[in-house]
């Protein structure tokens, strides 16, 4: 590719030196290893495989079988799961093949709101699924900014949706699963749980279980699972369906049969086994003792710098978190998620801004910024490098507040993360 693309090729590199130089924050973003690299960039990506193993469309799939039943194995004994589909090409991929399999157009949802931390597939009305379906939300309570869940029991006995979803993209406390299912028998709904960002910590015990409660589990296997970026599906013990659904002619059919038909040909086509090849590495990684190592140490990072900034004045939503991530209201600050999202790019540490639970802000200003630690905890760093993170953090909102140059603070970040290489495992 560098004699043929060399325009493509400077670019990649241009990417790669950000990636190196700079503190990575985001929640949602992580660095894979070498050997996930590999596979997501093998030779599978040539091969067409709709279907699935050993009831495929095309010829030729054999080797292409026995590498995605290797990745459903794996993802099954990760999960302790009795039925997973890797096929999806992302979480929202994923979440739309459930609704498919289990609602149809103009059926109820109840979700977590957007604003208060959920997902865009999650209800949203700028999303699919805030326009096939008829929405109603919960959110958190004002007073702890953790979730209401007495407010949401009583949403869903008024609203009385087919589903109820549980999961978030910017929640930092682990959540009670078994209050939703109790929940969702009351009203006789479904409960999904996108576990897209805390996957990892719950495949290793470190955070409450949904397999136990929920019906059904969609996940992204490229947050803290620290897998290439994709989508899953999931179900426990009971997946032989206990729930009666039927399919539009009205047979009864196992929960399972009816999520391989909503992925495929539901809703998408041919599988990214080149991907799949690459998932299935990561489950092996994330089966190993060294993962749950990891895995202490996102949470204690992430403890760490939320403890870091509260001493230093910043407000965390629900004061602090249970898992890889946290959420900061920058209003106390005076300025702008928008705005700090730019000062710290300036240092380069990126972060996303993000509206904050009661913000007054719109969601291309915002009130506050999310902050994840897999990925710098990935590239080795531990509680006192955090202290170090944290200054940077403070320095470059208060340089941006007094109109000061960024240059001695960013020189300052790169020879910092010089000693932490991003691929060490």
């Amino acid at each position: 590719m560098k004699n043929l693309d060399k325009d493509v090729f400077k670019l990649i590199q241009k990417e790669e030196k950000r990636q190196i130089v700079g503190v990575e924050l985001i929640a949602s973003e992580n660095y894979v290893s070498d050997s996930v690299l590999s596979a997501a960039g093998s030779i599978l990506t040539n091969k067409y495989a709709e279907g699935y193993p050993n009831k495929r469309y095309y010829g030729g799939c054999e080797i292409i079988d026995e590498i995605e039943t290797l990745a459903i194995q794996r993802l099954q004994l990760l999960f302790n799961a009795e039925y997973v589909n890797v096929q999806p090409h992302s979480g929202s991929q994923a979440n739309a093949s459930v609704y498919l399999a289990c609602l149809n157009p103009g059926d109820k949802i109840l979700g977590f709101d957007l604003s208060h931390g959920g997902h865009l597939t999650h209800g949203s009305p700028v999303n699919f699924s805030g326009q096939l379906y008829q929405t109603s939300f919960y959110g958190v309570s004002k007073d702890t900014g953790t979730i209401d869940y007495n407010a949401m029991r009583l949403t869903a006995l008024k609203e009385k949706p087919k589903m109820i979803i549980c999961g978030a993209s910017a929640y930092s406390r682990d959540w009670d699963y078994e209050f939703f299912r109790n929940v969702a028998d009351e009203i006789g709904a479904t409960l999904l749980a996108d576990i897209s960002h805390p996957a990892g910590l719950i495949a290793k015990g470190l955070l409450k279980d949904p397999l136990h409660f929920c019906h059904i589990i969609t996940s992204t296997t490229h947050k803290t699972l620290r897998g290439p970026r994709g989508g899953v599906i999931m179900m426990g013990k009971d997946y032989e369906n206990p729930f009666g659904y039927k399919n539009k002619k009205g047979d009864k059919k196992m929960m399972s049969t009816i999520l391989n038909s909503a992925v495929f040909p539901g809703s998408q086509g041919g599988p990214l086994e080149h991907i799949i090849a690459a998932k299935a590495v990561a489950f092996r990684e994330a089966m190993q003792d060294h993962f749950f190592e990891y895995m202490m140490q996102v949470k204690k990072n992430a403890n760490h710098l939320a403890n870091n900034l509260l001493d230093l004045g910043y407000d965390i939503v629900s004061g602090g978190t249970d898992n890889h991530s946290l959420l900061i209201d920058l209003r106390s600050k005076e300025i702008t998620g928008k705005d700090a999202e730019f000062a710290l790019g300036q240092a380069h540490i990126t972060v996303n801004k993000n509206m904050v639970p009661f913000d007054d802000k719109s969601p291309f200003i915002t009130s506050g910024i999310r902050i994840g630690t897999p990925a710098i905890t990935t590239r080795g760093l531990i509680e006192e490098d955090i202290d170090l993170i944290t200054k940077y953090i403070d320095e470059s909102i208060f340089l941006f507040r007094n109109k000061k140059s960024f240059n001695s603070l960013s020189k300052k970040v790169n020879e910092t993360m010089k000693k932490f290489p991003i691929f060490k495992y």
